[in-house]
């Protein structure tokens, strides 16, 4: 499967939701060739990392500052980076 299916298939739910996923989706990692486009942030980024925000809360309970999207660069690629601070569990 590839990265555009893989996306496509999470963000339409039809993922299988085992914990392995679970993990890769919070370890979201988006890359995309630098060739196809300019260095330039893209413009929809900031739409971006706030619904992905959004998804998040609607599973886990934790403040927005707890998550971190980063748009970085791994060799010729542009990287998507997400981080979430999971709570503690029995939400201590």
């Amino acid at each position: 499967m590839g990265l555009i299916d893989g996306l496509v298939d999470y963000l339409r739910g039809t993922e299988k939701k085992t914990a392995a996923d679970a993990k890769h989706r919070l370890q979201l990692i988006l890359a995309h060739d630098r060739g196809q486009r300019g260095a330039a942030t893209p413009d929809y980024l900031p739409a971006l990392k706030a619904e992905l925000i959004e998804v998040i809360k609607k599973y886990v309970h934790l403040d927005p500052s707890q998550i971190t999207v980063q748009l970085g660069k791994h060799g010729e690629y542009d990287v998507l980076e997400l981080n979430v601070t999971l709570p503690e569990p029995g939400g201590k």
